[in-house]
């Protein structure tokens, strides 16, 4: 046990990512039952339909879970009254300001953790009076940050200088991976790509397929002038780029944008126009299968890297 499995009474310090149209109960509550952190995205939901997925996550489950609130989405305090409502045990929120609603949340019980992209964010969330902090490298796919700071550099500088618990995020699929940010100062890991792939994710067969299937270089950081988000090359991307050729204004680009991308291609499968969000490490995912076995196989790379290394020591 650490300061993570403690502080979330979990089995394995493996948290599964809130992302929009992918995580909603059943995935939540699978990863839960296997013994990490599930976590219900609230960004792609409407307040009542948030209701009935943490309803069903309780039925499913009596593992802890959690929920994520992205604060640039509407309806934040509708949402947050469900969540305190229903007696959810944690909030992730991100994109965002901390301060706004941290009191708040920690007043009614509520564990909060804020997920950033660099240190100063990190230092910022500590100071807000959050529990614990995810660090997400510029490898992570979905929204991201602009400093491009990779998860590498990014988890050693954090750890360094933050007193409270630190969660490790983006470019983490593997056992391997898992170590190498044990290495590096965190407690935990936060996943969102593996579990974009996983049985019980909600994600259109067809987007999963793809992400199986993708290969190094597949992916690129884009849209810095709204919200910076990584996806998967496609038809929808290579637009994005002939229009950035002309030097488009902000405006130009919500209009290229629209509403409903990435619903269109993550959720209902749509891979020429959609928006496909996911990570770097989608290069080494390799299959579609249940959460538990994803944690499983995580858990098993783990220990067999861990013990290379011992056997393998130079001291």
């Amino acid at each position: 046990m650490n300061r993570v499995t403690a502080l979330f009474k979990i089995q394995y310090p493996i948290i599964q990512a809130g992302m929009v149209w992918v995580s909603g109960y059943k995935l939540a509550s699978a990863v839960s039952n296997a013994g990490g952190l599930g976590i219900i995205g609230a960004g792609s939901m409407y307040p009542n339909v948030l209701r009935e997925h943490i309803q069903k996550c309780k039925k499913a489950t009596t593992k802890p879970f959690a929920v994520n609130v992205p604060l640039l989405y509407p309806d934040l305090e509708e949402l947050f009254k469900i969540i305190i409502e229903e007696q959810v045990p944690i909030v992730f929120t991100s994109a965002g300001n901390p301060k706004t609603w941290t009191a708040m949340l920690k007043k009614n019980g509520i564990t909060v953790v804020h997920v950033v992209s660099s240190l100063a964010f990190a230092l910022k969330a500590q100071l807000a009076g959050v529990d614990a902090v995810v660090a997400e490298g510029f490898e992570a796919g979905g929204h991201n940050g602009r400093d491009e700071t990779t998860t590498f550099t990014l988890i050693p500088l954090v750890s360094k200088e933050l007193t409270i618990p630190l969660i490790a995020a983006g470019g983490i699929a593997t056992g391997r991976g898992m170590l190498a940010a044990f290495a590096l100062g965190a407690e935990a890991v936060q996943i969102g790509s593996a579990f974009v792939t996983a049985t019980e994710s909600s994600a259109h067969q067809n987007f999963k397929e793809l992400v199986v299937a993708s290969t190094e270089g597949q992916t690129e950081l884009t849209l810095k002038e709204l919200t910076p988000v990584r996806l998967l090359k496609n038809k929808f991307y290579e637009s994005l780029q002939n229009v950035y050729k002309n030097n488009p204004t902000a405006q130009e680009l919500k209009d290229v944008l629209g509403r409903g991308r990435a619903k269109k291609g993550m959720f209902e499968g749509d891979l020429d126009e959609g928006e496909l969000e996911i990570g770097q490490v989608a290069a080494l995912i390799d299959e579609v299968k249940p959460a538990a076995a994803i944690i499983a196989s995580l858990l098993k790379e783990y220990e067999q890297a861990r013990i290379e290394l011992q056997n393998n020591s130079f001291l």
